[in-house]
């Protein structure tokens, strides 16, 4: 087939076969914490199935900036685990990424035993938590943390980390005006509030050497009013690619505010209800999840055009995230300037969906019409919350 997706494609020091990489989506398969045999099957199968490297999703670089007690952080103890997963993907021919971040405000506490914390002390509806103030010495510590967690990847056998400052966690609470209400040198202007993103860049670029590819996640925009703009989001991604980024990811939202813009389609109230275990947060859902998460529409490559105008301002390796379910969406994302796309939803739907469109360049994912024309019906969100991520419709796949 011909096909800009079927070419290899370089992020920094790394040569990837084609233009494909699995997106950092949770997959709810680190029980207690420790990677399992299911989060290793199902990143060799993602990388049996055509990807040219596949990210392990969020990995916290502390204990306490976990969510649930199936995820992970990233420290020395689990590195067999680990070691076994990206030697299995290395097998099937493909790079393994990890991404690495911080909850902050939707830090659990019944998880780590400690307070959650953030730029300001601001509540959240997320977890109900109300955050500790970071410290300067509580900064400090966590910069350090990220350069470290970086270093374990390393020894783990990854070949990129993907540093995680969008979608409302820890660096996008330093960043966004409605988290970050600081009035000292790391909040206020835009300089200041992107001043915690520049240190931790210092620090993961210089431990991650030559060899490793650095990817930043961030947020075109926020998703709500008083949250970080458009106009901002183009400051964050010329900031990046002054800071040593070897290419950036583009989505949008925040999961305490507008979880379902980064996502779009059909909102499962009904199953994320069943599966929450606090039943306080259980009880306020069935009141006012329907209030309080607002659905947006679905169509593919919704981020499309609002990432178009981060792609003509910025020259280092761009990838397109966001709502991907066929060959044609594929190559109008690549076709449109930017260098690889990024896939969850229809992967976890078929692992060999890119094999599928090698076969097939008009394939789409019926992921799509599970939820009708509305779009995909995102149960696999809510199956996140309980244990490991599936799809329930998931279709026969043709690796074994």
């Amino acid at each position: 087939m011909s096909s800009i997706l079927f070419t290899p494609g370089k992020i920094g020091p790394l040569t990837l076969r084609n233009r494909a990489i699995r997106s950092a989506a949770f997959e709810g398969m680190c029980p207690g914490g420790v990677p399992s045999d299911s989060l290793v099957n199902y990143h060799r199968t993602v990388a049996a199935g055509g990807v040219a490297m596949t990210t392990v999703a969020y990995m916290a670089v502390v204990d306490g900036g976990r969510t649930f007690t199936h995820q992970a952080y990233m420290h020395r103890g689990i590195v067999p685990e680990l070691k076994k997963l990206t030697d299995a993907v290395h097998a099937e021919g493909a790079l393994a990424s990890v991404q690495l971040g911080h909850a902050g405000n939707m830090g659990d506490s019944k998880v780590s035993g400690q307070r959650a914390v953030s730029a300001s002390s601001v509540f959240t509806l997320f977890g109900l938590t109300l955050p500790r103030k970071m410290t300067e010495a509580d900064i400090e510590d966590m910069i350090r943390a990220h350069g470290d967690a970086v270093r374990t990847a390393r020894e783990a056998g990854f070949d990129a980390v993907e540093i995680h400052a969008g979608h409302g966690y820890l660096i996008s609470q330093f960043i966004s005006p409605f988290t970050n209400r600081r009035k000292d040198r790391w909040g206020g202007p835009f300089e200041n509030r992107t001043r915690f993103l520049s240190r931790v860049m210092s620090e993961v670029r210089t431990a991650a050497g030559n060899d490793m590819a650095v990817i930043v996640k961030m947020n075109i925009e926020d998703g709500f009013p008083r949250g970080m703009d458009r106009g901002e989001g183009l400051g964050v991604a010329q900031l990046l690619e002054d800071e040593g980024a070897d290419a950036l990811v583009l989505s949008g939202g925040f999961v305490s505010k507008t979880p379902f813009f980064m996502m779009r389609g059909i909102t499962p109230h009904r199953e994320l209800i069943k599966r929450q275990t606090s039943l306080i947060i259980k009880a306020g859902m069935i009141f006012f999840s329907r209030v309080m998460i607002r659905d947006y529409p679905y169509r593919e490559l919704f981020f499309l055009d609002d990432a178009m105008k981060i792609r003509e301002k910025v020259s280092l390796p761009l990838v397109y995230v966001g709502g991907i379910v066929s060959g044609q969406g594929i190559e109008k994302a690549l076709g449109s300037g930017f260098d690889f796309v990024q896939i969850a939803r229809a992967l976890l739907y078929e692992p060999d969906f890119i094999n599928r469109i090698k076969k097939d360049s008009a394939y789409v994912s019926f992921c799509r019409e599970c939820g009708g024309p509305a779009g995909p019906c995102n149960t696999c969100v809510a199956t996140m919350y309980g244990g490991e991520a599936e799809c329930p419709y998931r279709a026969p796949s043709s690796v074994k």
